[in-house]
């Protein structure tokens, strides 16, 4: 797959962004990751941060603004259609997710907008694998692509001031995990009791981008007990033979 050269702009004094017009697929993404460590090995000038999106790639030089200028214009140049997408180390993990009542707040009304019944619903959420797109606005959100086009569904017209640590939503083509209490704008469908981010860890996060997911429903009684393990630190991530 041949890709287009992107459109760069300077953001400020600061940062340059690149970005691409191109379909959200997992191929496209594994081009990005390569193109962001080809930038950062052989290319930039300086250390830099770089943060991708679906189709972008922010380049973030923080106080190493006296090579941005230089770099700027050899990213105007540069023939990004010559990199080629290399071998990606990841993972695939299974994460439990509970779809009761308790959690699912807008089940309800996700079953009205897409004609579909709370199992159907819950079993289109559980059959993908889905691939981790990349990481924030939160530490530890896993923006994941991949989920079935039925379940799609605008986001909330006023978002919630707060949901659970936990929370499952789902937002457009997207569906995701909120990994603290946080005001939330997504559908919320369930909860994760899993640890997606933790400061106190030497690996905080335990997914990185590329990684992929599949989600398991399971029981109030099966979310306590993991929880439970969780906080005990007992609980050991799950991986997916596939």
């Amino acid at each position: 797959m041949k890709h287009q050269k992107p459109k760069i702009s300077r953001l400020g004094e600061q940062a340059i962004l690149l970005e691409w017009d191109f379909e959200i697929v997992p191929e496209n993404l594994y081009w990005l990751l390569s193109v962001k460590k080809i930038l950062r090995e052989k290319v930039l000038k300086s250390k830099v941060e770089l943060i991708n999106t679906y189709n972008s790639l922010l380049i973030n030089y923080g106080l190493s603004i006296n090579v941005i200028y230089d770099d700027f214009l050899l990213l105007k140049q540069y023939d990004f259609a010559s990199i080629k997408t290399e071998a990606l180390e990841t993972s695939t993990y299974k994460l439990p997710v509970c779809y009761d009542a308790e959690f699912g707040l807008d089940l309800d009304e996700l079953a009205v907008a897409t004609k579909l019944k709370i199992p159907e619903l819950i079993a289109l959420h559980t059959k993908p694998i889905y691939t981790v797109y990349f990481i924030g606005f939160l530490p530890g959100f896993l923006y994941l692509g991949g989920m079935d086009k039925r379940l799609r569904i605008s986001r909330k017209k006023e978002p919630r001031k707060s949901v659970a640590k936990g929370a499952v939503g789902i937002a457009e083509n997207q569906t995701g995990i909120y990994p603290n209490s946080s005001p939330a704008g997504w559908q919320i469908i369930g909860n994760c009791p899993v640890e997606l981010f933790n400061p106190k860890f030497e690996i905080p996060c335990p997914f990185q981008t590329g990684d992929c997911i599949q989600f398991y429903a399971v029981d109030l009684a099966a979310h306590q007990r993991i929880k439970t393990e969780v906080e005990a630190g007992s609980y050991t991530l799950e991986k997916a033979n596939l």
